[in-house]
């Protein structure tokens, strides 16, 4: 695949910047990825008679995708708060059709000399998870605070008021597993029961949410500073309470979940959020967007299981997610619904 591919990604990335003599080498498809083909390079040329290389990262649509996203989201959001200074990859192009790489994709700077989280690491932070929960949920923080219209997201995809946040995510998510489900879902059907009878107050503003911020889609360095916030492909318009409660769900705890993440203390977690975003965390609003994160990690596992199971997206990351993920959610929507019962 990088031997045609390499040629093609030359000469595109040699019109977008006007070098000739730009030369692509060390191409190679990161593992993973569940919703595009993701490529690491680096592209050589000469700029103002000066030799340049910069290493850079192909994010291209796949023939089927876990989740349905939008590249234009993904790349928008890297503009809008790269911009902002938050810790993001500086995006370089972004293209719509398939006329130069097969299917759209997009082009980004890698930020090298990190490493990823994996939920599988009971302790991947080490002496440095304090350091990184203090970072992990101030920029999440910076996220829910930031201005939709100051930073050119307000016609972002998502709720378009604040009373409907809740409505629409539960309809998206709802459709997602009605259409994917190989089998009876009995324990998500309960929880998405209790979700509907028990709305959340309205959102305190309508914020960007990452849709996806948690272990694994954030890179940090061997100081332990996070470096870059990755995947914005879910990103929308919507309550930024629903980003928290994704980003503490038992899943990315890393075995402790009254450590988020695997880092801070639950509490100092939540007042960290609230004091970078100016917004509360009141606990029963929380609690409903808590349920509601393991409810929408179901259906992503869901969907996983079904492209596997159909041959379409044969990723081994698809079955991992489609087994464990789903299992796990499951048992936490058992225990969760249990002591609401009591």
């Amino acid at each position: 695949m990088s031997e045609t591919l390499a040629p093609r990604l030359e000469a595109y990335l040699a019109g977008l910047l006007g070098a000739g003599d730009l030369r692509v080498s060390n191409l190679s498809r990161i593992p993973g990825g569940a919703s595009r083909e993701t490529y690491r390079f680096r592209a050589r040329y000469a700029r103002d008679g000066k030799a340049v290389e910069r290493a850079m990262i192909l994010r291209r649509d796949p023939s089927a995708s876990l989740i349905e996203t939008e590249r234009e989201t993904e790349f928008r959001a890297y503009r809008a708060f790269h911009a902002l200074g938050l810790p993001v990859p500086e995006p370089i192009a972004l293209e719509s059709d398939g006329r130069h790489l097969e299917r759209p994709f997009f082009v980004m700077e890698e930020v090298e000399n990190c490493q990823v989280g994996s939920i599988l690491t009971p302790d991947p932070y080490g002496a440095n998870r304090e350091k990184i929960g203090d970072q992990l949920f101030t920029i999440l923080g910076r996220i829910a605070g930031a201005d939709v219209a100051a930073i050119g997201l307000a016609d972002f995809d998502g709720a378009k008021d604040v009373s409907q946040c809740w409505h629409h995510e539960m309809e998206r998510w709802e459709k997602v597993i009605a259409e994917d489900s190989l089998e009876p879902q009995p324990i998500v059907q309960g929880a998405l029961r209790w979700l509907k009878r028990n709305p959340p107050p309205p959102a305190q503003k309508l914020a960007v949410v990452h849709g996806d911020y948690r272990t694994g889609n954030f890179l940090y360095d061997a100081d332990g500073n996070i470096r870059a916030i990755l995947d914005w492909e879910m990103a929308h318009l919507g309550d930024p309470l629903e980003d928290l409660g994704w980003l503490i769900d038992p899943l990315w705890s890393h075995g402790d979940p009254t450590h988020p993440a695997g880092t801070i203390a639950r509490a100092e977690a939540i007042a960290l959020w609230e004091k970078t975003s100016g917004l509360k965390a009141e606990p029963g609003a929380l609690l409903w967007w808590e349920i509601f994160a393991s409810v929408k990690g179901a259906a992503i596992w869901l969907s996983a299981a079904r492209e596997y199971a159909e041959g379409r997206n044969t990723d081994p990351v698809n079955a991992f997610s489609g087994w464990y993920c789903l299992a796990f959610h499951n048992k936490v929507l058992a225990d969760r619904m249990k002591a609401l019962a009591a």
